[in-house]
C-alpha cells in the first residue's frame, strides 16, 4: 500500500468524522504530510481536547464500516447545493479545469485522489493536535483550525512513534534549557534567546571545538557589520527576493538593513584588493550574527528564532579545486559531528528548472560534487532539480538519539554572487578570472544546533560539554574546608568544579545534582577527609569509594581533552 495514499485517505476520514459530529463546519483542504495528515476546518468555536477524542472515536467507527471510496459525478443541482454549503471548496473548484469528487458513505469531498479502496484500510492513526492556519497560507485570509494526525502501516510503527514523542517531550530543549539554567525566552523579546552563564559555557565549548577544527583546516576568520546599506542588498538580490524577512531602518538619510546572511559582507572584504591564484583555495569563516523577520506563529525555542549566529564560511577557488575543497568540507563536517556522537546522511541536489549560469558550468559543478561524494565513500541520496538557482548543493542531515533527522550542514556552489559583485583573481596567465565560490555551514544556526544537542543528549552532556563537570558535596560543615581545597585543585587543572555547601542532607544534595544532570558527584565526609580520598558517584548511579583525588583529576582531564562521550571512574 502506498503510504502517501494512506495518509491522504486518512485526512478524508478525519473530515468525514468532523462533518458527522459538527455538520455546520466548513471544509478547507486535507493533504498528506510527512508521518501523517491534516485537515483545515472553519468552525466558530475552537476544537477542544475532548472534541479530538470524539472525532477519533468516530473515525474508528467509520473505519469499521469499511465504506467504499469511489470517484463520483455530480449533477449541476447537487454541485450548486454543495458549493453553497462549502464556500472554500467552491473557491478551489474555480481554480481547476475539471473538479473531481470522491464519496465514502454520505460524505463527498473535492479531491484529485488517489485513495485506498475503502475506509477499512485506514488504521493505526492518532490525532495529535489543533493549531491555527490561514486559508491558503495567506495571513490576509480567514484563519481556520487545523487538526493534525499521524498514521502508519502497522500498530508497531505507531506505538514506536508515540513512544518517541514521549521521549522527545522529556528532552524538550525549552524545558531543559530552563531547568539546567542554559537559556531563557521572554515576552519582551520574542524570538531573541537570552543565554545564561551556564549556557555560555556550553556555547563556548561548542565554539572552541569549531575554532580548533577550522584552524586545523587552515581557515581564516573575519567579522563583518550587521547593518549595511540598502544598495548592497539590492546588488546581492536580497532586496528583491528576501526583503519580507529583513529588518530595515534608516541611518541619517540612508536606507539600511540588518543582515539576514553573511555572504555580501564577506564579498566586500574579498573585493578589498586583487587576489592571486596562488592564494587559492582561500577559506574564510565568519560566526556572523544575522536577523530574520519570522512570523510569531512559527517561533519555537532555539529551533526558530529571529536572531542567530551562522557558522558560515566562504571558499574561493578555481574550477579545478572544487572536488578537493568539497571533500575537505565533508571531512571537517564529519569530525565536528563525531564529537557529539551524531550520525548523518548526505543528499545531492542538482540544477532546478529556473536557474542562472551556463549549462557547461552546471555540468562541471555537478560532476565535481558527485566525484567528491564518490571519493568520500558514503552513500548519498539524489534530489534532482532541487538545487539553489545559482548552483548545486550537498545537504547533510544529522540523526539524533531519537532517530529524528535535522538538516544542518550545507555545501553550496555559487555562480551568481561572483558575477553580481564582479569578483576576480589574477590567474597564471596574468589575466583576471572569475573565482568559484562555495557557501558552507556546518552547525547551521548555532542557536538551533544548541537546541538539537540539548535534546540529543537529553541534558546529560558528556564531561567536556557540561557547564558543571563535578559537584563536591560535603557531609557536614567540618568537611567544608577540605571540600573547597579539592575544588580549588580541580579548577587549577581546568575542571569546572563547584561545592554544594548548603545546609542540606547529603541525599538532598545528591538528588539536586542528579536533577541538574551533573556528570560527577564527589562526596566528602569524615572518613574521606581522614583518608584524603573521595567517594565518587557518576551520573549513571555508579559509586566508588577510596578514590585518590589525583587519579580522578587525571582521568577527567584526559576525558575532557579527548572530548570523550562517556566517563567511567
Amino acid at each position: 500500500m502506498d503510504i502517501e495514499t494512506l495518509r491522504h485517505s486518512a485526512a478524508h476520514l478525519l473530515a468525514q468524522a468532523v462533518k458527522e459530529l459538527f455538520p455546520d463546519v466548513k471544509l478547507g483542504i486535507g493533504p498528506a504530510i510527512e508521518k501523517g495528515f491534516y485537515y483545515d476546518f472553519q468552525k466558530d468555536e475552537p476544537f477542544t481536547p475532548e472534541d479530538l477524542k470524539k472525532i477519533e472515536k468516530k473515525m474508528k467507527a467509520l473505519s469499521h464500516q469499511k465504506l467504499t471510496i469511489e470517484q463520483v459525478s455530480m449533477s449541476d443541482d447537487d454541485l450548486e447545493d454543495y458549493y453553497r454549503k462549502e464556500s472554500f471548496k467552491k473557491e478551489l473548484a474555480e481554480e481547476l479545469d475539471k473538479p473531481i469528487f470522491f464519496k465514502q458513505g454520505n460524505f463527498i469531498d473535492l479531491c484529485k485522489g488517489p485513495h485506498v479502496e475503502d475506509t477499512g484500510k485506514i488504521k493505526n492513526y492518532k490525532l495529535m493536535k489543533v493549531s491555527g492556519a490561514y486559508w491558503k497560507g495567506d495571513a490576509s485570509n480567514q484563519q481556520l483550525q487545523r487538526i493534525y494526525g499521524v498514521i502508519f502501516e502497522t500498530k508497531e510503527e505507531l506505538k514506536e512513534y508515540l513512544h518517541m514523542l514521549e521521549e522527545a517531550e522529556k528532552r524538550n530543549h525549552i524545558k531543559l534549557g530552563k531547568e539546567l539554567g542554559l537559556y531563557s525566552f521572554h515576552k519582551e523579546g520574542p524570538g531573541f534567546p537570552f543565554m545564561h552563564p551556564k549556557g555560555m559555557i556550553f556555547w563556548n565549548e561548542i565554539m572552541k571545538l569549531w575554532k580548533e577544527k577550522h584552524d586545523d583546516y587552515e581557515y581564516v576568520e573575519i567579522r563583518t557589520p550587521i547593518i549595511l546599506n540598502k544598495e548592497l542588498w539590492v546588488k546581492s538580490g536580497h532586496w528583491e527576493n528576501y526583503r519580507d524577512n529583513m529588518y530595515e531602518t534608516k541611518i541619517d538619510k540612508d536606507e539600511v538593513a540588518i543582515k539576514p546572511m553573511n555572504c555580501p559582507g564577506g564579498i566586500l572584504w574579498y573585493n578589498e584588493r586583487l587576489h592571486s591564484y596562488r592564494e587559492f583555495p582561500m577559506r574564510v569563516a565568519e560566526i556572523g550574527l544575522v536577523h530574520r523577520h519570522e512570523l510569531s506563529g512559527v517561533l519555537n525555542g532555539m529551533f526558530r528564532v529571529r536572531a542567530f549566529h551562522q557558522d558560515d564560511a566562504h571558499i574561493y577557488m578555481t574550477k579545478t579545486q572544487i572536488q578537493k575543497e568539497v571533500l575537505n568540507v565533508l571531512k571537517l563536517t564529519d569530525e565536528l559531528y563525531s564529537a557529539f556522537g551524531l550520525k548523518y546522511h548526505l543528499e545531492l541536489s542538482t540544477r532546478p528548472e529556473k536557474r542562472i549560469g551556463k549549462d557547461k558550468d552546471w555540468d562541471l559543478s555537478e560532476k565535481a560534487l558527485k566525484k567528491a561524494l564518490e571519493k568520500y565513500g558514503m552513500k548519498y541520496d539524489l534530489n534532482e532539480g532541487d538545487g539553489a538557482f545559482y548552483g548545486p548543493k550537498i545537504d547533510v542531515h544529522i540523526k539524533d538519539a531519537l532517530g529524528r533527522t535535522w538538516q544542518c550542514a550545507t555545501i553550496q556552489l555559487d555562480m551568481n554572487l561572483p558575477e553580481r559583485f564582479d569578483m576576480t583573481f589574477e590567474g597564471k596567465d596574468g589575466k583576471k578570472h572569475r573565482p568559484i565560490m562555495i557557501h558552507r555551514t556546518i552547525y547551521g544556526g548555532v542557536e538551533r544546533f544548541v537546541g538539537i544537542i540539548v535534546e540529543h543528549f537529553g541534558g546529560k552532556f558528556p564531561l567536556w560539554l557540561s557547564p558543571v563537570q563535578v559537584r563536591i558535596l560535603n557531609v557536614t560543615d567540618r568537611n567544608l574546608k577540605f571540600a573547597r581545597a579539592i575544588a580549588k585543585k580541580m579548577k587549577k587543572k581546568g575542571i569546572r568544579a563547584e561545592v554544594d555547601d548548603r545546609a542540606e542532607t547529603i541525599s538532598k544534595k545528591v538528588r539536586s545534582a542528579q536533577v541538574e544532570k551533573v556528570p560527577i558527584m564527589v562526596t566528602i565526609g569524615d572518613k574521606e577527609e581522614e583518608n584524603k580520598t573521595l567517594a565518587v558517584r557518576t551520573r549513571d548511579g555508579k559509586l566508588k569509594f577510596g578514590v585518590e583525588s589525583n587519579d580522578l583529576m587525571k582521568k577527567m582531564v584526559k576525558n575532557i581533552k579527548d572530548r570523550e562521550l562517556e566517563f567511567s571512574c
